[in-house]
């Protein structure tokens, strides 16, 4: 089967487009747009309040009744890993020096910029070193969310298996967050502020009062998307510090991936059709504003805003083979976990097809995969401590 993702015909990169004409999601997701792409809440400040509004659903029978979620939770404990003395810190990074090859052009939407190929050497190493500090600043502000996220996870998830092991998930998140701040503090010198698209995915989910929501936004589609990311970049680079960590990362990833998959199969499986098909359309807003968070705005801003217009800037990267590849490999993780859940029926294929990503429909859900599907040939690690959860 031909997994390329097709160039998609939707070049629309400005916020969330409402496409799927729900009134409801609109409603649902109008308060974190105006917040993030209007307001800019996530810029410019040191700290940004946010309004939450779930219950927390105490459970005094403690009963265990959920195996799968069980085993997770033995994993989560098993698989701990201490970003201070785990990780081998006193390698040296100079990111402009051309032996340290942190992420290569081919791997970056800069290839396919003319004015880029024009510039340099020392200036396209500039350029490189900037824009993967991007990448990498997007990260850790995803891993901010997903902290506070699976937060309320623990408090709002209604089986006592699940709040176990969604506890072990913020030893996590709180982990990645610490690793990912001291790499961009302490080797690459350089942070950004998080970008419009994920600042009102992360506003969204985390207002919403709805358990699920906060499953599906995070769980499924922020952390979905992100374990593609890493398992590229990681595949990508040749910097071996970046290489631990992404591994790391990728071990603790997959699991809460898995976690969501398991926590809303059924749920959703069972759900009033009118319900479902509200969930339906908000994981595709959520995925086009998810999709848009790599147009790179702010890198945009500070090196090509003066020589190109955003509207030339947006084709050139999500016509790039780097939107290509990052479709491919990021979609590809997503697409099947909506689809084990029931949020891709008939009636929304037709959006995601606009978007270039039915072709990974068939590809395997999260409980499906091994190590060496996302850690390729040094996967044993991750082997002993990543068992399949279907099995």
């Amino acid at each position: 089967m031909d997994t390329t993702a097709k160039p998609p015909r939707d070049l629309n990169p400005f916020g969330p487009v409402f496409r799927s004409r729900n009134p409801k999601v609109f409603l649902d997701l109008i308060g974190p747009a105006v917040r993030g792409f209007l307001l800019h809440k996530g810029r410019g400040r040191p700290h940004t309040e946010v309004e939450t509004k779930n219950d927390a659903l105490f459970d005094w029978a403690y009963k265990r009744d959920q195996p799968e979620m069980a085993r997770l939770y033995e994993l989560g404990k098993k698989s701990q890993w201490n970003a201070s003395t785990d990780i081998d810190w006193s390698i040296d990074i100079d990111p402009l020096d051309p032996a340290t090859v942190l992420l290569p052009d081919e791997i970056l939407p800069l290839a396919d910029v003319p004015e880029y190929r024009l510039l340099p050497a020392r200036q396209q190493a500039v350029h490189r070193w900037a824009l993967t500090s991007w990448i990498l600043s997007q990260f850790l502000h995803g891993e901010q969310g997903a902290l506070f996220a699976a937060c309320q996870v623990t408090e709002a998830v209604q089986w006592m298996d699940g709040k176990l092991y969604a506890s072990s998930q913020v030893v996590d998140e709180g982990r990645h967050v610490e690793v990912f701040h001291r790499y961009l503090a302490d080797k690459l010198g350089k942070l950004y502020p998080i970008n419009d698209n994920l600042y009102t995915i992360i506003d969204a989910l985390m207002t919403d009062g709805r358990w699920d929501l906060k499953f599906l936004g995070m769980q499924i589609l922020v952390e979905g998307l992100a374990l593609g990311a890493f398992g590229t970049l990681r595949a990508a680079t040749k910097e071996p510090l970046l290489r631990q960590i992404l591994k790391n990362v990728i071990t603790d990833e997959a699991r809460h991936v898995t976690f969501g998959v398991i926590a809303l199969r059924e749920h959703y499986a069972n759900l009033p059709e009118r319900d479902r098909r509200e969930r339906e359309d908000w994981a595709y807003e959520i995925t086009v504003m998810m999709r848009n968070r790599f147009l790179a705005h702010e890198f945009y801003d500070e090196y090509y805003g003066h020589v190109m217009s955003r509207r030339r800037w947006n084709k050139l990267v999500l016509e790039s083979e780097f939107m290509n590849r990052f479709r491919t490999t990021l979609f590809r993780r997503l697409i099947p976990n909506l689809r084990r859940i029931h949020l891709l029926s008939d009636r929304v294929r037709p959006l995601y097809a606009r978007l270039g990503l039915l072709v990974f429909e068939n590809e395997r859900a999260a409980p499906d995969l091994q190590a060496h599907d996302l850690l390729g040939e040094d996967g044993e690690p991750f082997a002993r401590t990543q068992e399949r959860v279907a099995e």
